[in-house]
Order: structure tokens, then sequence, then C-alpha cells
């Protein structure tokens, strides 16, 4: 699938090319610090500028204080100076389309919306999808 999803997208959304994103997700992959599990991870997001953004998981010998590769993803995103995502590919050490899990899918609809698309096991779905009743941004200003 290339181009905008019809009804998710709310402005000018870049042309998503799925296999430069999972070339970009591949590549990160490889760079991945997986000494503890040795499953590698690589993520790539197109913004809604037009530029990819990679990331991959770092672990850390006390566990729980390991980094997914989508946190990773997102640093880089505020790093270069913020932004949306409009598409998200994120693959294991094989280059296989990898859900990510609830923590990362929270941050990946902060940082892309309901309208954000997820290539995932099944094939391309929206965030909206992906994590239906999502809590956001806009529920910490109601009472």
């Amino acid at each position: 699938m290339t181009g905008p999803v019809p009804g998710l997208a709310t402005g000018p959304v870049p042309q998503v090319d799925w296999e430069a994103l999972h070339a970009a997700a591949v590549a990160i992959s490889e760079r991945a610090y997986a000494p503890y599990s040795n499953y590698p991870v690589g993520v790539a997001g197109l913004t809604d500028e037009g530029d990819i953004v990679v990331g991959c998981n770092v672990e850390n010998a006390s566990y729980g204080l390991g980094l997914c590769a989508e946190c990773g993803m997102v640093s880089q995103l505020q790093a270069q100076g913020g932004g949306r995502l409009v598409a998200v590919y994120c693959v294991d050490g094989r280059g296989q389309a990898l859900m990510p899990c609830g923590r990362c899918r929270q941050l990946l609809w902060e940082h892309g919306g309901a309208a954000c698309l997820l290539m995932t096991p099944e094939g391309i779905l929206p965030l909206s999808e992906i994590l239906p009743q999502a809590f956001g941004p806009e529920h910490l200003t109601q009472r």
C-alpha cells in the first residue's frame, strides 16, 4: 500500500514508501543492543514533513531499564525538531513486522495520533484500531 489512507488524514500526508521504512527499520535493528534477550528490534517512522526517524532497542543489565526501539525513534523525532508520525514500521531481528508493546502503542499515539499508520503482522492498520479508545493529552484538560 502506498500513499495516504482516505478518510484518515486531516491535512497533507507524505506518500508512504513502506519498502523504504522497512529497509530503514532492518538497518537500525542491526545496531540494537540486546545482549540479554538476543532479540534485536528496529523501527522506522515517517514524519508529516517527509523525514524518516529510526530507533533500536537498548537493553540494560537491570532488565526493567531497557529502552524499546520506539522510545529511541521518538527521541530522534524530538531531537530533530518534532513533528508528527504518519507511518511506522517495526521489525524483529529477522526483518519481520512486529507489533509494538502496549507502552509503545501509547507512545506512538502521543506522537502520531489516531490516523498514524502502523505496519503490523496482519497488514497496515491505523493506530485507532491498534489502540481503541486511547488516552491522550486531551484527557488531561477534561474534568
